[in-house]
């Protein structure tokens, strides 16, 4: 006889759902494990990668190169990040962000990026982090507690500055990465001219008590009902707008209406009575074909979870603002790149359009991630040229780093002095990207050992430092840098790293090779 399954919860709207409270449960019990653990957690490196960073820099800077040109440039112009999560993005495009904007003739406005988190954990550890510090000792970086779903002011932790309603008088930038798809949506059925509202009840063979929030996530089983709608279904106009406009354009569909969404932009727009731009990556859709046929939607999990976002529908809530929707204008086949303009004679913002163009229509993240996908699938065949060609269209992204590094090994066994500069040339910039989240990985010590192979032994030294100072002294990085100070001919460093070595690790099998080393020799 089969056991009957546990209820987890009876009939309810799908955007009033447990599967949301559950959503931000994870992120909060998980903190930045939900991205740092090993063997799991959220995948994040589409959406937080070196290219992504960059893009998003070079769209915030002609953003601030408009304003410039509009002569307002006395103000700070605050770039609030929704859910920063790891922080990894936030490092990046302040990164890039600071190099743009010293190089530039103009006189630009002043910036600061603000790193919001539902999480206190996540803000803690944006505050300590080493790399961080320098930021948030020139101004230009601070953090904040902030619920986009249902916040209303800012409360910059560094600063002790509280941004209210009306408080700024330079238009407020907003990154959305990765967040649309993981808060709550109300789904619909449109079918033959009928609007019918979607709920949902859950089931789960687990006894959802002795389970945590992702086992539960992971277990549950979900029931779809449907029921026709009465009009109006919200409180507010604007938005029975947007979803019965739908009727006109979709013939039999499930569509994800983006509500909460709206509301948080509006949120973010009553900061600033100059306006909003946002930004925003996700998987998703901004053409109306695309949303077409639709069938019942299939929660991705991820240790969280996620859905689809309709970008069309934020896009339409943007027009109905006099604002200006920049879309990929070519085909995408991963991820889509929003930006929206909800700004008084948005049309006329024309270095934010041009950067948009050359950033995201002429190559940009999504396009990036088709060639690493292909690396990958062919990468035992790739030479050192193409390798280092990879490098450089990855913005010489980190993780994509990782990636390759054991064809990398491989391929500059026998390369020549020229690509031997190159490749130290890539792992130096390779290394300004890097954002340490905790893993176990040690970047620090596999490039020290390249530089090391290369026969680099005072860059080599320097990295096995960094990675001393990410994870501590190891018996592996006491020898490679007894080895390096050996082949530069400081004996007394050498002498003074092997003693040391011993005593930290006295049965390490290979001191005997250092021992048989001959320090007069020439």
């Amino acid at each position: 006889m089969q056991n009957k399954p546990f209820q987890v919860e009876s009939q309810k709207l799908f955007s009033e759902s447990l599967i949301w409270q559950l959503n931000r449960n994870y992120y909060q019990e998980e903190g930045i494990d939900a991205w740092s653990k090993d063997g799991g957690g959220v995948p994040h490196h589409l959406t937080s990668n070196a290219v992504v960073g960059k893009t998003y820099s070079e769209l915030i800077f002609g953003f601030l190169k408009d304003l410039a040109y509009k002569g307002q440039t006395d103000e700070t112009v605050y770039i609030v990040e929704l859910g920063a999560g790891h922080g990894r993005l936030g490092f990046l495009i302040l990164k890039y962000l600071e190099e743009l904007t010293s190089q530039e003739g103009l006189n630009l406005p002043p910036f600061k990026y603000i790193l919001s988190d539902i999480a206190e954990d996540n803000i803690a550890f944006f505050d300590k982090h080493p790399q961080f510090k320098s930021y948030i000792e020139k101004g230009i970086l601070d953090t904040a507690y902030f619920d986009a779903v249902g916040g209303k002011e800012l409360k910059l932790r560094h600063s002790k500055k509280t941004i209210k309603a009306g408080d700024l008088n330079q238009p407020l930038i907003a990154i959305a990465n990765y967040f649309f798809d993981s808060i709550p949506n109300d789904l619909f059925h449109f079918k033959d001219k009928t609007l019918s509202s979607c709920s949902i009840s859950l089931d789960s063979e687990s006894d959802p008590k002795e389970l945590n929030s992702s086992e539960l996530i992971e277990a549950i089983d979900i029931n779809f009902h449907e029921e026709a709608i009465k009009k109006p279904f919200y409180k507010e106009p604007i938005l029975n707008q947007l979803l019965e406009n739908y009727e006109d354009l979709i013939a039999d569909t499930y569509l994800f209406f983006p509500h909460t969404g709206i509301r948080c932009i509006q949120n973010l727009q009553s900061l600033s009575e100059k306006g909003v731009m946002l930004i925003s990556m996700d998987k998703g859709f901004h053409e109306i074909h695309d949303i077409e046929n639709k069938k019942l939607p299939e929660m991705i999990t991820h240790g969280s979870f996620s859905f689809w976002v309709n970008y069309h529908a934020l896009s339409a809530y943007c027009k109905r603002q006099n604002g200006t929707s920049l879309f990929p204008s070519f085909s995408t086949f991963h991820l889509e790149l929003a930006c929206l303009i909800l700004i008084p004679e948005s049309e006329s913002y024309h270095e934010t359009k041009s950067s948009y163009r050359r950033s995201v229509d002429d190559f940009g993240p999504d396009d990036f991630n088709g060639f690493k996908r292909s690396t990958y699938k062919h990468i035992a065949r790739m030479s050192f040229v193409e390798l280092i060609g990879m490098m450089r269209l990855s913005a010489y992204d980190s993780t994509f780093f990782i990636k390759i590094l054991p064809r990398l090994k491989q391929v500059s066994q026998k390369i020549t002095i020229n690509e031997r500069s190159r490749l130290s040339q890539t792992m130096h910039q390779t290394w300004k990207t890097y954002f340490s989240l905790n893993e176990t990985y040690d970047l620090a010590f596999e490039i020290g050992g390249m530089f090391y192979a290369l026969g680099y032994y005072q860059d080599a030294l320097n990295y096995f430092q960094h990675s001393i100072d990410l994870f501590g002294h190891t018996a592996d990085v006491f020898y490679n840098r007894a080895l390096c100070h050996y082949q530069l001919r400081e004996d007394s460093s050498f002498s003074e790293v092997f003693k040391n070595a011993k005593i930290a690790f006295p049965g390490y099998s290979k001191w005997a090779h250092l021992d048989s080393l001959d320090l007069e020799a020439v």
